[in-house]
């Protein structure tokens, strides 16, 4: 019998999945394929309600600074606290900053396979790839005010709002 599969009694030709199987790809799946097409509104410090795509550029380096920056600092010292000890701009933006260029996505940061699913990321970076996909990406999603990245839409803030695919943006960003 093979090992990934369970014949049921009276039912010789039928093979069904093992549970846990079952369990594990819809758990993927929920996670990967939701679909949360509304845009949210970003709270800014002062407590008014601003889309990010309706901030001026002041308004957007303010939130930046009071409230995205922090929660990414907070992801990457809690992972890796003495490599992340201090944490500024140039963590996702590199040099830009410096010449205010804060366009995203960034040659700074690593490019990312293309794979579905990114394969290759959670082969090669399992620890990175797993808290980017559970805490970063679903934080920056929240600051920003946008829905997560849908595989269903294409649309919505994921992997590929910050870093470049093998040849350059993916799906719209």
């Amino acid at each position: 019998m093979d090992t990934s599969t369970t014949k049921i009694s009276g039912h010789s030709d039928a093979v069904f999945p093992r549970p846990w199987a079952v369990v594990l790809v819809l758990m993927l799946l929920l996670q990967l394929l939701g679909c949360n097409p509304k845009t949210r509104q970003s709270t800014t410090m002062e407590g008014s309600q601003v889309e990010w795509s309706d901030m001026d550029i002041s308004q957007r380096k303010r939130h930046m600074a009071q409230v995205v920056l922090p929660i990414a600092a907070s992801v990457f010292q809690s992972w890796r606290p003495e490599r992340y000890a201090q944490v500024d701009c140039t963590l996702c933006h590199g040099q830009g900053v410096q010449s205010e260029n804060f366009h995203m996505p960034t040659n700074h940061l690593p490019r990312l396979s293309g794979a579905l699913l990114l394969g290759p990321e959670f082969q090669n970076h399992p620890e990175t790839t797993q808290l980017k996909l559970n805490r970063l990406v679903p934080e920056m999603a929240e600051a920003l005010g946008k829905s997560q990245f849908s595989l269903i839409t294409r649309r919505g803030f994921g992997c590929y709002s910050c870093h470049l695919g093998p040849t350059g943006p993916m799906f719209g960003n």
